[in-house]
């Protein structure tokens, strides 16, 4: 076997099986709806003689939610099938991880930098690393669709988006 081969082979891997993912959201979610519960009750869940409380509603949806997350926690648990079954293999985890992390540096990066700067970034950073297009593709590409945005939003909408020094320094802020 070549060494690309096992590259491959490793990245068929599982990274998480279908039973891990449906017992830790259904935690996840079994914990929110206890929150809710929990919050419903603070501000009261009965019914008056006006008719239902604030939480009456939410503690009913909470309760719902628990009980739907509490069965789906069995079920995965009790199903063999679901803990060999590969819900995400290493290759998509490092597909996922490509898109997640550039974004959340992207939206990460709009509060101190702006929008218009963070998108010609992202913008770019996708096209050249992702898309594997040169730069004399990427970088119009990449300027004109923020100039294109703020034409939009700022001058004809007149809605201000976030921005960051770039912007000072060109006097549109």
């Amino acid at each position: 076997m070549s060494s690309h081969d096992q590259g491959e082979a490793t990245d068929d891997r599982s990274a998480a099986s279908v039973r891990s993912l449906e017992t830790v959201t259904a935690a996840v979610l079994f914990a929110l709806g206890g929150v809710l519960i929990a919050d419903s009750l603070r501000i009261g869940a009965g019914w008056t003689d006006e008719g239902p409380q604030s939480g009456y509603f939410p503690f009913y949806i909470g309760l719902f939610l628990c009980i739907s997350s509490l069965v789906n926690f069995v079920r995965a648990i009790r199903d063999p099938e679901t803990a060999a079954e590969a819900f995400l293999t290493r290759h998509q985890a490092s597909m996922v991880m490509s898109l997640l992390l550039p974004t959340t540096i992207f939206v990460i990066a709009i509060g101190f930098i702006g929008i218009y700067v963070a998108s010609a970034l992202l913008i770019a950073w996708f096209m050249h690393q992702l898309g594997k297009f040169p730069w004399s593709h990427t970088a119009p590409i990449a300027i004109s669709i923020p100039a294109v945005l703020f034409c939009l939003f700022e001058l004809w909408f007149k809605m201000p988006l976030p921005k960051g020094p770039l912007e000072q320094l060109l006097g549109v802020v």
